[in-house]
C-alpha cells in the first residue's frame, strides 16, 4: 500500500478499538507518549516544548558537541534509571501473559517494558545502560562508564545540581549550559570515541534488528501503535508494512501521526490510561 491509496483517516471510540483487535494476537509498536507518566517527558507530544535533537553527524563531527553532549547525558542517564514503570507498561505486561501481545517493538531506550516484566522486547533504537565504541566495538556499561566519568570530573554533577534540578530529554540527556571544562572518557580498549548505545537521528537502525521487527509483525494478527507520532520512518515503515500484507492497524497517541491513514481507527488518548483498559476488555487467547 502507498500513500496514494491509504485508508482515510477514521478516528474512533475505546469500543471501536476493542472491536478492531478482539480476538487477534498483537504485535505493539510503543513510543515516547508511553512513558510520559513514567517520569519521562515527550519530543512531539502536543504540549512539548520545542526541540532540536541531536543528530548523528553532530555527535561524529565536532569535539566540542560531543563534550557538550557527555556533560549532559552524564546527569541525565541518572534520570532515566530511577524512573519506573507505569500502568501502561503494565498492561502490556498482563497482555502479554495472557496472549494477546506477541511482541513489542518500542522506540524508546529507556528499558522501562523489560523492568514491568514484558519478555519480548526489540529496543528499536537503542537502549541507554550500554556504550559502545565506534572504532572497535567494544560494550561496556554505562553505569561503567560513569564511574570513568565521576573519576575525570570530580564534582561535575554536585556543581550542576541535582537531577531533579535539571530538565531531561527522552534521550538521557540533561540541559547543562556550562560544559566547556568536561573532560570526555575514551575507549579504555583503543582509545577511540565512545557513544551510547542508541540510534541518533540521521544513523540507521542496525538491519537484523529491523528484519526481527518485520519478522514479529509478520506473526501477529494486527498492529498496535502506542504513544508514538510515527514521525520518523524508523517506525512508520512497520506500520505501512502491517497495512500492505492487511493486517488491522490501529494507532492510540495524543495528538495526530504520520500512520493516521493506515489505520483500521485511530484514538486520541493517553496511552497508560487506553492500554490499561485494553488490559481489563480484550479477552485472553
Amino acid at each position: 500500500m502507498s500513500s496514494d491509496d491509504a485508508r482515510p483517516v477514521t478516528p474512533g471510540s475505546l469500543a471501536d478499538v476493542i472491536e478492531v483487535l478482539a480476538g487477534h494476537r498483537l504485535a505493539v509498536l510503543t513510543g515516547a507518549g508511553v512513558s510520559t507518566d513514567s517520569g519521562i517527558p515527550d519530543y512531539r507530544g502536543p504540549d512539548s516544548p520545542p526541540r532540536t535533537p541531536m543528530t548523528f553527524q553532530q555527535f561524529m563531527g565536532d569535539e566540542a558537541f560531543r563534550r557538550h553532549y557527555w556533560a549532559r547525558n552524564h546527569v541525565g542517564w541518572r534520570h532515566v534509571g530511577r524512573t519506573l514503570p507505569n500502568a501502561g507498561h503494565r498492561a502490556l505486561v498482563e497482555l502479554e501473559r495472557r496472549g494477546v501481545v506477541t511482541g513489542l517493538i518500542t522506540q524508546n531506550v529507556d528499558l522501562l517494558h523489560q523492568a514491568a516484566g514484558s519478555r519480548h522486547v526489540i529496543d528499536l533504537h537503542g537502549r541507554y545502560d550500554r556504550v559502545v565504541c565506534l572504532d572497535c566495538g567494544t560494550v561496556i556499561s554505562r553505569a561503567e562508564l560513569a564511574d570513568r566519568l565521576d573519576t575525570l570530573n570530580p564534582g561535575f554533577v554536585e556543581s550542576v545540581g541535582a537531577v531533579g534540578d535539571v530538565e531531561i530529554a527522552p534521550d538521557a540527556d540533561a540541559v547543562i549550559e556550562q560544559t566547556s571544562h568536561f573532560v570526555v572518557a575514551a575507549c579504555a580498549v583503543c582509545g577511540g570515541v565512545l557513544k551510547p548505545d542508541i540510534v541518533y537521528f540521521g544513523e540507521l537502525v542496525p538491519r537484523e534488528r529491523v528484519e526481527r521487527a518485520y519478522a514479529m509483525v509478520d506473526a501477529a494478527d494486527a498492529l498496535l501503535v502506542a504513544g508514538s507520532s510515527l514521525t520518523v520512518q524508523s517506525g512508520l515503515r512497520f506500520v505501512r508494512h502491517a497495512a500492505r500484507t492487511g493486517k488491522p492497524v490501529v494507532v492510540v497517541n495524543r495528538g495526530a501521526t504520520r500512520g493516521d491513514r493506515y489505520a483500521a481507527v485511530t484514538l486520541d488518548g493517553g496511552a497508560s490510561e487506553t492500554l490499561t483498559e485494553l488490559a481489563q476488555e480484550l479477552p485472553a487467547l
